[in-house]
């Protein structure tokens, strides 16, 4: 005769789901990641190639969703001795040519809106 193993756990049956997350979230999350380290690459190396005093100086600090892959956020660090403002006009004004260079490193049937937030310069003191 066999035991019957599941006898008194009849109610505590969890999924791996329960524990971990649906494995279909992970794959998007991990989609999504990989998505914004291009873009991030892409980008930071199309502003290198742009003749603009300001903009090359900007560093690319982080992609992230907004609200997801479909529209991107790109934050960028201001470089000193230009205000927020300026360098979000200029990066306007070439944010087109940045979603270009975007759709050539990327392979996806569409391309993501690129939107810009502008940290202010940081302050560091040097000694």
């Amino acid at each position: 005769m066999t035991r019957d193993r599941s006898r008194g756990r009849a109610g505590s049956a969890r999924d791996a789901d329960s524990f971990f997350g649906a494995a279909d979230d992970r794959k998007v999350e991990r989609k999504e990641r990989q998505l914004c380290r291009q873009v991030q690459e892409a980008v930071s190396e199309a502003l290198a190639g742009i003749e603009d005093d300001v903009l090359l100086e900007v560093w690319v600090a982080d992609v992230e969703p907004a609200p997801d892959a479909g529209r991107l956020a790109v934050i960028v660090q201001a470089p000193r001795g230009a205000s927020p403002e300026e360098v979000a006009a200029r990066l306007e004004k070439v944010a087109g040519y940045l979603r270009g260079e975007v759709a050539s490193a990327i392979t996806r049937k569409r391309v993501p809106t690129l939107t810009f937030r502008v940290l202010p310069p940081e302050t560091g003191g040097e000694s």
